[in-house]
């Protein structure tokens, strides 16, 4: 006996990416509805081998139904999460909505799946950020080993991470540069994208980061552990999938950059390649369409007393958003649900 499941935003980035994961790792699906705005109604999306219809989430009824994964964006999951879970359909949300409330848990399985019960107090569970996610899974075994006291990370984030608007802009921008006949201005992201980088991701704030770099600090804090420090430097770069992090590891004591290498070795989700030589690592585009969140570069910080440097790459439409409410999913199935 398997799941009846909706996915909430089918047609977009992300939803699309929840329905090709569900199907790869052989979710025990019984049922399954896809959903979309009424501009999208009708749409056809792929599960499998099979074609599924989209069906109007504002009319759906999901009394019956045992969970429900949403990609929808903050807006509208303010008025239909509620619905979903009044009618007992578990929410496994991606947008930001309520990662940071106090009584919704915010999960990433490696880390703290124990949290996965506290889904009770409202029937939702917070999916991180793109960016927090893959981080994490590289700072909690290193964390259960020497405790860390302070992070600082530098991100190199995709255009995916902006949605599909993004990667057109990307991809039109790139184009005009070889055409100069045409004239892409800037639309989704503040300055021009094609051959830049931009230093901002998300609003300003009234310290001068960024929402998105307040994001991680909030958000590793909760899943991992508040005594953590956190500062964070997000920048968006023309690369259309794959998020990239060079993180600096300040721990309580001493650990040598051999054990940190081993010790993610065995951790879970996390690849290690870690070659000291030309290409020996691991770049987004090679990351694109995979499980793993991959760590390279891992060394020794000389400049703080017990530091670690290293390198962090991984799919953020995988990792970063599907991928983990696909595996949050399947937690909840195998300790809460226990039906398939």
């Amino acid at each position: 006996m398997g799941y009846r499941v909706v996915v909430a935003g089918a047609t977009g980035n992300v939803g699309r990416e929840m329905l090709n994961i569900l199907a790869e790792r052989q979710f025990p699906v019984d049922e399954l509805a896809v959903l979309a705005s009424r501009r999208s109604l009708g749409t056809e999306v792929s599960f499998g081998d099979k074609t599924l219809t989209t069906q109007d989430i504002d009319t759906f009824d999901f009394t019956g139904w045992d969970m429900a994964l949403f990609a929808i964006g903050s807006d509208a999951t303010k008025v239909y999460a509620p619905k979903a879970a009044a009618a007992g359909c578990v929410v496994i949300d991606n947008s930001s909505l309520y990662r940071y409330d106090p009584e919704i848990p915010l999960i990433v399985p490696e880390c703290n799946p124990q949290a996965i019960h506290d889904y009770k107090n409202k029937n939702i569970i917070a999916n991180p950020n793109c960016s927090t996610a893959q981080m994490v899974v590289a700072l909690k075994p290193l964390h259960d080993r020497a405790r860390i006291k302070r992070v600082v990370v530098s991100t190199y984030q995709s255009v995916s991470g902006a949605g599909k608007d993004g990667m057109d802009e990307l991809w039109d921008q790139t184009k005009a540069v070889y055409n100069p006949t045409t004239d892409v201005p800037p639309n989704k992201f503040q300055k021009q994208i094609a051959f830049n980088v931009i230093p901002q991701i998300d609003v300003f704030m009234e310290d001068g980061s960024t929402k998105e770099e307040w994001k991680m600090v909030v958000e590793t804090k909760k899943i991992v552990d508040p005594s953590i420090k956190v500062t964070a430097t997000c920048v968006r770069v023309p690369v259309f999938v794959g998020h990239s992090e060079a993180v600096n590891i300040e721990f309580e004591e001493f650990l040598d950059e051999d054990e940190a290498r081993d010790i993610l070795r065995e951790a879970p989700g996390i690849m290690v390649i870690d070659k000291r030589e030309p290409g020996g690592y691991v770049s987004p585009i090679e990351c694109a369409g995979d499980f793993a969140t991959f760590i390279s570069r891992i060394r020794q910080d000389s400049t703080v007393e017990n530091g670690i440097n290293l390198w962090c790459v991984s799919d953020n439409l995988r990792k970063g958003a599907a991928l983990n409410a696909v595996q949050i999913a399947e937690l909840l199935g195998r300790e809460v649900l226990k039906k398939g």
